[in-house]
């Protein structure tokens, strides 16, 4: 009679146990589940990013092997695809329309971005700072056919009447309205790259007698030079790439800029504006996928310049 509670008493143990095994093949199983998943998801922007750029070099490669003049695609300033004579492919005027939006829009962005980071990363505290960088947030959320309503219908009337020019539609416009596009980003990533400067190397400073200031520009920013210049080339990346706006605050005409009151094009709003109208497999449809791929490989150097840029002294 005495072994009959040890034989009771077995029963619920072995539930337990195999209630524990249970739960623990579970949970590898869903490990293996969520590894599989992360692993694709990382898998997945490489194949993305490979499959847009062969699509991309696919449309465009029959302009490249029959039409493409290296000369003409890049030192004539004749975008005139549809003419009945002789259609012309000269990029160079929406090449320098584009840098030329881009380059000003970075002497807007640059200060106030790096500013901006400044302030929030050393000066800021609290309350603040948690509001300065939500609003940071929403400028980028802003999009960017908004910003484009902006440059066109305040922007162009404010231009116009304050430096008395014809038209408010130019570089000036562009570069101000994607200045501010870019900035948000850039503000952050510059914020990211300051906040990583060990605090030691700011004690050590004021421990030196340096003041605020001083720690600042002598200490910080030298100190995270690597990550602010990443934040640059990729808010350029971001700029170089914009589209909508663009189109909307530039005035969308073919010149090559000599000031910023003038008009240009650039090569994603001219894209953007003529992709539509143009018969599929034409060699004008083949040229704007020409522009395209030479698109992909300036923001892909621009970003993998800003990626070796940070990587580069964690390997030395």
């Amino acid at each position: 009679m005495g072994s009959a509670p040890d034989v009771a008493g077995a029963a619920p143990r072995a539930r337990r146990h195999g209630s524990s095994l249970d739960r623990r093949d579970l949970a590898w199983y869903v490990d293996k589940v969520v590894q599989v998943l992360v692993f694709l998801g990382g898998v997945s922007a490489i194949v993305f990013i490979l499959g847009i750029f062969f699509f991309v070099f696919r449309e465009g490669l029959g302009f490249l092997t029959t039409t493409f003049d290296f000369r003409e695609f890049f030192g004539s300033i004749r975008w005139q695809p549809t003419s009945s004579s002789r259609p012309t492919y000269g990029a160079l005027a929406l090449i320098a329309g584009t840098a030329s939006v881009t380059g000003l829009a970075m002497v807007v962005a640059v200060p106030f971005s790096l500013g901006a980071a400044i302030f929030i990363a050393e000066f800021a505290t609290g309350r603040t700072r948690e509001v300065l960088k939500v609003l940071v947030e929403l400028l980028a959320a802003i999009p960017s056919v908004v910003w484009g309503f902006i440059g066109l219908s305040i922007m162009n009337r404010l231009i116009i009447e304050l430096f008395d020019v014809p038209v408010g539609l130019n570089v000036l416009n562009a570069g101000l309205i994607l200045g501010l596009m870019a900035a948000p980003i850039m503000t952050t990533l510059a914020e990211d790259a300051l906040k990583a400067v060990p605090d030691g190397f700011r004690e050590a400073a004021e421990a030196m007698g340096a003041t605020r200031w001083q720690v600042i520009f002598r200490v910080v920013l030298p100190a995270a030079k690597n990550g602010l210049v990443a934040a640059v080339l990729l808010g350029v990346g971001r700029g170089f790439g914009e589209t909508m706006a663009v189109l909307m605050a530039s005035g969308h005409s073919i010149n090559l800029p000599t000031s910023v009151f003038d008009s240009v094009r650039a090569l994603t709003a001219t894209i953007a504006a003529e992709l539509g109208e143009t018969a599929v497999g034409s060699t004008h449809y083949r040229a704007l996928f020409t522009l395209g791929i030479f698109l992909f490989l300036v923001t892909f150097a621009i970003n993998l310049t800003a990626d070796l840029v940070v990587r580069g002294p964690r390997r030395r």
